[in-house]
């Protein structure tokens, strides 16, 4: 029975149909599933450390420096002075009494219009004993003479203004006529309109200066007259008449009272007859030179006025600065060429701004100033070549700040850095930004 049982499992086991499922070699879905992402957890690492390294030497390659750059060429350069004035009236008269005598109230107060011979500025009631001083008579007789010659010199100087318009017309008027064929260059035509302005302002000015030497002649005459016919009764009060039509600028006494000769009493002036009045640096002062266009800015219009320098003042004089520098100052005095415009009214020391140019050319070879930069004493500059860096040194002639004339060291055409950054060097590599 024991020997029977065991042959029994031993057959069992060793049965064809029991082992064939038992030795099968087909592997199951979610075992092959796991052997594919065993598979690439493998591979990543060396993949994340490959990118790392490509990043590193990537990092460790030496990039071109981003600049702004330039073109060296032809254009228009202008060098001008750029300055604070202010305006005043050209020809301002200070009204005071010819004799002593008692000065009646002033009713008229600054902004007043007046008209020429007409308006009566104050009325002093002159000390008679005073002008029967035989002193102050030879005195008001030398002063009533000296104005009468005054008054022929102002006449002649008049009819010789007169003569220089005319002849200025002519010349505008041969230009137009060249103009329009051609024939005569923008700038002549210019020159000539602006002559014909100046003259027309100059005349204007003359007949200002007439007219005053004609008011001072018949004050001293007045006075004359006064000396010659003394009375003891009480003399009609001296009346003192505007000598330009205008307005009244200020008033120094409007009190009444005892008042001396040569007393101010108040300014007028005609307030048409403008000019600006620049304060310069003598340094900028003798780059200037009468007859320089000047461009008034920032007075209020929306447009610049156009002027002319007229006077530079030979003295200087010391002034400080805001910032409590002491600087020699020039007085310059500009014209208005352009006539004053009528909805924007400039009145007396009003502040403007002036640009004096001191030196124009129509092409010249320039580069921009923020490309230029010192080293030992010489001005250098980077030229952009085949995306490197070189240096290059330059001359300079005129600048105005934004562009500087090149004398040598620079062709047209070529390419310049623009505030070159300090990382750039000779042989640098570079790129436009």
């Amino acid at each position: 029975m024991t020997t029977i049982s065991c042959n029994f499992r031993a057959s069992r086991n060793t049965s064809p149909l029991k082992s064939a499922p038992l030795t099968s070699t087909a592997p199951s879905p979610a075992k092959a599933r796991q052997r594919k992402r065993g598979g690439w957890r493998k591979v990543v690492p060396y993949v994340i450390g490959g990118g790392l390294v490509a990043a590193i030497v990537w990092g460790l390659i030496p990039k071109p420096i981003e600049v702004e750059t330039a073109k060296i060429e032809h254009a228009p350069l202008t060098v001008s002075v750029l300055e604070e004035g202010k305006t005043r009236i050209r020809h301002r008269y200070m009204i005071s009494p010819p004799v002593t005598g008692f000065l009646n109230r002033i009713e008229l107060r600054a902004g007043d219009p007046i008209k020429v011979n007409e308006t009566v500025l104050a009325t002093i009631q002159p000390q008679l004993s005073s002008l029967l001083d035989p002193r102050t008579r030879a005195e008001t007789e030398a002063r009533a003479q000296a104005a009468e010659a005054g008054k022929m010199q102002a006449a002649a100087q008049v009819e010789r203004a007169h003569s220089s318009l005319d002849l200025a017309q002519k010349d505008r008027d041969r230009a137009a006529a060249l103009q329009k064929s051609g024939a005569i260059s923008a700038k002549d035509w210019d020159t000539a309109e602006a002559e014909v302005a100046v003259q027309t302002r100059e005349l204007r000015a003359l007949e200002f200066a007439q007219q005053v030497a004609e008011f001072e002649f018949t004050q001293a005459k007045a006075t004359l007259d006064q000396a010659k016919n003394p009375t003891t009764e009480k003399a009609e009060p001296m009346k003192i008449i505007a000598p330009v039509s205008g307005v009244v600028l200020n008033v120094m006494e409007e009190n009444a009272r005892i008042a001396a000769a040569g007393t101010a009493i108040m300014e007028v002036g005609d307030p048409s007859d403008l000019e600006a009045e620049i304060e310069l640096l003598s340094s900028d002062a003798v780059r200037v030179q009468p007859g320089d266009a000047v461009s008034i800015e920032q007075w209020g219009g929306s447009a610049p006025l156009r002027g002319k320098v007229s006077v530079i003042e030979p003295g200087g004089f010391t002034k400080i600065s805001a910032l409590g520098v002491e600087e020699q100052r020039v007085k310059v005095r500009v014209e208005f060429v352009d006539p004053l415009p009528a909805d924007h009214p400039l009145g007396d020391r009003f502040r403007v701004e002036a640009r004096i140019v001191t030196w124009h050319e129509e092409s010249v070879l320039q580069v921009p100033t923020g490309a230029l930069f010192r080293r030992g004493g010489n001005w250098n500059a980077f030229v952009l070549e085949g995306g490197k860096a070189r240096l290059a040194k330059v001359e300079i002639a005129h600048n105005n700040g934004t562009a500087a004339e090149v004398q040598s060291g620079l062709e047209e055409g070529q390419t310049v850095i623009l505030h070159p950054p300090d990382a750039v060097s000779e042989g640098t590599a570079v790129q436009r930004r």
